[in-house]
């Protein structure tokens, strides 16, 4: 028994070996035909040893056959999206805003910005024990075992310098080779082709069956580490390492010590990537050194020392067949042109966004037309502009936009000061219904597991007319619906249930009052810590709160002055869904600092600037990014910006720093 397992030791270790040849370092060292006979090899052994298992073993790339339900995890840190610029001036304002506020040198890495699927992946004493993807950026998808058929992915890590546990994040990518192929295969089968690599990428990453996913040939590209003994205290060296324990680390990252670095980086790479064998759409700048990037710290959506720079918009041209109008849940009415199929960096375009009536006003469309189309930063390319000289006599009528609601025939509105046509009859137009409980349902809100053709379905069957509809339902009433079975109304009934311990910011974003986003429902639930005292606020009341505004504040009011929604919230309610911020967090909120504005600057060593906001706010003060005569403090690190130190010397603002700070809250 000693012999057979050394002997399967061995060829896990040698096809390991071969794995991290081909797959990372591109220079395979066996003919694919001799790896099939060692993996076969290998399998039968641990088929007739079966207690020589090992989750770790190559054989475990192959995939099964077996259906799994994805299970939700949250994220130890937080995926956030990075700001988007499209400009060198832009990438310019993010530079001399990182030398400003760190007021000491920095370096900033430049890396391409693969245009995939971001994922997760968790290590622990070197071993691959779960893969998430970014999900909501708070949780995300237990993808561990499709994972795991991407043979460029470490199961088990090289050498023993890597910390116990740590996690690295990267982008699950589908090959421009891989895309052609299997859209060829999908085409001969009379299928639907995949868009672009992006969407079958995430589609792949996403099946059920771990089998068809190892089929597809994914490959993944790593570009960060997270964790608490990190081997370097910068970016770069800690990718360089990774890289030693076996992961892809791109090797077209830099290091850029000025502006002019870094716009021969993207002059390079904006004409060099249409030669990579993967989909990219940008560069990405971090700062380097992890210090600096905690000092920095975050917004609520994105941090502050990093930035995307997407290239260019790529233009193809062709013809305007059709243009359709398509009403939101809001009741916004956008209109969507219909093309000749043209093939745009990278991708199918059929459609095209022409946003609202002074924009096709502006374009002086008439169908038939051929039309300039980019894609930039949005996910549905736009049109922008046409292409006058090819127009004939036979073009032809002007495209006009629409002034009675297509899908209930309702005049529509166009509130002064605003772009957008709007169908005012919010309770009889199927769209707006159907797209506020879809709204609702998404996983930043109430995170219920259907999607919109299932709200669809319970709709047209007349099973749901609003959101709280929803708790009502039983499972013989989804069983006379085509397509359910016992088990997914099941999931639909315990989902359900889950949902009624979503947070109540959640809730509150999850009702879709316009203007209300994910970051203004927090906001407001910070402030009114129920629905019922948010639905008796009053304008003066909403406004007084920071970073609402009138409009906003307009809005609020207005919502919970319809009897309609008072009565759904009231519903809600006795649906057992959280109306309150819940006591533990109210029992940590203290009025310490009630009434005080505090400004922050400079860098910190006990905690990052992000930290001391929270606390500021927990505590009752007001966080601003200004001095002025309203300042009541600033607190002030290390390299406080000049301006500030200036103006607070003219203003007389108390500077404060980081032990006094502290004090005031302990007292």
């Amino acid at each position: 028994m000693k012999e057979v397992e050394a002997k399967i030791k061995a060829l896990r270790d040698e096809l390991e070996q071969h794995n991290y040849n081909y797959y990372v370092l591109s220079t395979p060292t066996i003919s694919d035909h001799e790896f099939d006979m060692k993996m076969k090899e290998l399998q039968a052994l641990e088929n007739a040893y079966p207690e020589y298992a090992d989750l770790s073993s190559p054989t475990q790339r192959v995939g099964s056959d077996l259906s799994k339900d994805f299970e939700q995890v949250l994220h130890t840190y937080p995926m956030l999206s990075l700001s988007n610029t499209y400009s060198e001036e832009e990438v310019r304002e993010f530079y001399e805003r990182t030398e400003r506020s760190l007021n000491e040198p920095f370096e900033i890495i430049a890396e391409l910005k693969y245009d995939g699927t971001s994922i997760s992946l968790i290590y622990e004493d070197g071993r691959l024990v779960r893969a998430v993807t970014r999900g909501d950026g708070t949780r995300g998808d237990d993808v561990t075992t499709n994972v795991k058929t991407i043979r460029s992915i470490p199961l088990k890590l090289r050498g023993n310098d890597y910390p116990q546990d740590f996690e690295i994040r990267g982008e699950v990518l589908l090959p421009w080779a891989e895309f052609d192929r299997l859209n060829k295969e999908r085409e001969e089968q009379e299928e639907s082709l995949f868009a672009n690599p992006r969407n079958a990428a995430s589609g792949t990453l996403k099946l059920q069956n771990s089998r068809i996913v190892a089929s597809r040939r994914l490959d993944a590209y790593f570009y960060y580490l997270l964790g608490e003994s990190l081997p370097a205290e910068s970016h770069y060296e800690n990718l360089e390492v990774a890289r030693s324990w076996g992961f892809k680390i791109p090797d077209v990252i830099r290091k850029c010590h000025s502006l002019q670095d870094i716009f021969d980086y993207i002059a390079y790479w904006n004409i060099e990537r249409k030669n990579l064998p993967v989909a990219t759409d940008g560069i990405v700048l971090k700062v380097n050194s992890l210090r600096q990037q905690k000092n920095l710290g975050f917004t609520a959506k994105s941090p502050r020392w990093a930035i995307a720079y997407k290239f260019q918009a790529e233009r193809a041209v062709t013809r305007l067949n059709s243009v359709s109008f398509q009403v939101g849940r809001t009741g916004a009415i956008t209109p969507v042109a219909n093309l000749v199929p043209v093939q745009l960096a990278g991708t199918v375009v059929k459609r095209a966004s022409l946003h609202n009536a002074d924009i096709i006003e502006g374009l002086d469309l008439h169908i038939g037309d051929n039309v300039y189309v980019e894609k930039g930063g949005e996910i549905i390319p736009k049109i922008v502009g046409v292409d006058l000289e090819s127009r004939s006599i036979l073009i032809g009528d002007k495209v006009r936009f629409i002034r009675i609601c297509p899908e209930c025939g309702t005049r529509l509105i166009r509130p002064e000061g605003e772009a957008a046509h709007y169908c005012p009859n919010e309770t009889g137009c199927p769209p707006q219904i159907k797209g506020r409980i879809e709204h609702f349902v998404t996983r930043k809100a109430m995170d219920i597991n259907i999607g919109p053709e299932t709200v669809e379905d319970l709709y047209d069957a007349g099973l749901i007319k609003d959101a709280a509809d929803l708790y009502i339902l039983q499972i013989p009433d989804l069983l006379r619906l085509e397509r359910w079975a016992k088990k997914s109304a099941q999931n639909l009934m315990d989902s359900l249930q889950e949902s009624k311990k979503v947070p109540f910011e959640r809730v509150l974003y999850g009702l879709g009052i316009r203007y209300v986003g994910e970051t203004m429902a927090k906001r407001l639930a910070a402030s009114f810590h129920s629905m019922e005292q948010l639905e008796n606020a009053t304008y003066e009341d909403l406004v007084n709160v920071d970073e609402i505004g009138e409009r906003i504040a307009r809005s609020v009011v207005d919502y919970f002055s319809e009897e309609r929604n008072k009565n759904l919230v009231v519903r809600l309610k006795e649906y057992g869904l959280q109306m309150a911020v819940s006591e533990e967090l109210l029992s940590n909120r203290s009025d310490k600092l009630q009434g005080l504005t505090i400004v922050i600057s400079g860098t910190f060593s006990k905690h990052s600037r992000d930290e001391y906001k929270a606390m500021i706010e927990q505590n009752g003060g007001k966080n601003s990014t200004s001095v002025s005569g309203k300042t009541d403090y600033i607190l002030a690190g290390e390299n406080m910006g000049p301006a500030k130190l200036e103006k607070a010397a003219k203003l007389g603002v108390k500077i404060i720093n980081e032990n006094e700070f502290l004090n005031m809250l302990s007292q």
